[in-house]
């Protein structure tokens, strides 16, 4: 057929037919990456690596530092991670940056795996970096603090009255947003890592507190181990009980849900 055409058309003819095969390549390639990334391959759960604490809106890191601190004092390579700009805009931004950060800390450590420590706002960045940045095949355990997984009635409130006080993550925490909806459809704790959602009953800015709760995950309100216990949304990464549950959920053995019996040992 080829040979049917004048030189000058021929030569077009084959150029289409390269630029063709080459699109051909491209999308292949990128299907199959994405297929790829898909495929979920456990880590280990009894060899704990590196720990990632991801800080919650507004990208404050004081109060993980001392969490941080704390889990250094037991052996752990922790790092609070920075977030993008003001902690306030896109969270899926927010995972691209935790991203970046695992592979820099695998690459800095030669670990096979990471935990990741998600605060308020920082579990839903966790959890939407597992499911959209191949964190699936790459974190061992995921623990969230005090996290709005089905959003807050604060934000709620804010995007109603205020609006424009009311940044791009704050209308991703408003409950039933996009984001939410989207990340919270199917399985809210899907294979790869296991995850462990610690709430406070007192939180005042996650509300109700207990849209911590993830479905499939080790859950674990403050109050169900020490009932006359106080802790603020705010206090949550620095509560000795809090750290002492967090170690303990980090550990080599299963995640495990304590009970009232082991108060006074988390306490200690």
């Amino acid at each position: 057929m080829l040979a049917a055409l004048s030189p000058a058309r021929r030569r077009f003819a084959v150029v289409v037919l390269v630029v063709t095969l080459a699109i051909i390549a491209a999308v292949a390639v990128s299907v199959l990456r994405r297929l790829e990334a898909q495929e979920v391959r456990p880590v280990a759960q009894d060899r704990p690596g590196p720990v990632l604490l991801v800080p919650g809106y507004g990208g404050s890191t004081r109060a993980l530092e001392r969490l941080a601190g704390s889990l250094r004092v037991l052996g752990r390579d922790a790092t609070v991670v920075a977030l993008a700009g003001d902690g306030t805009g896109d969270l899926r931004e927010q995972a691209e940056v935790l991203d970046a950060v695992v592979e820099d800390t695998l690459a800095r450590t030669g670990a096979e795996s990471v935990d990741v420590v998600g605060y308020s706002a920082g579990g839903v960045v966790a959890r939407l970096w597992v499911r959209d940045y191949g964190g699936a095949n790459l974190a061992r355990r995921v623990v969230t603090l005090g996290s709005p997984h089905h959003g807050t009635g604060v934000a709620g409130l804010g995007g109603d009255l205020a609006p424009d006080q009311c940044p791009e993550a704050c209308q991703q925490l408003v409950p039933d947003s996009d984001l939410l909806r989207a990340l919270n459809a199917g399985d809210e704790s899907p294979a790869g890592p296991r995850f462990i959602s610690i709430w406070t009953a007192d939180d005042e800015t996650v509300t109700p507190p207990d849209s911590a709760r993830l479905d499939g995950a080790v859950n674990i309100a403050v109050q169900s181990i020490c009932p006359a216990l106080q802790v603020s949304h705010g206090e949550l990464p620095t509560e000795p009980v809090v750290t002492a549950l967090v170690a303990l959920e980090l550990g080599a053995d299963p995640p495990s849900t304590p009970s009232t019996r082991d108060c006074a040992r988390l306490s200690s």
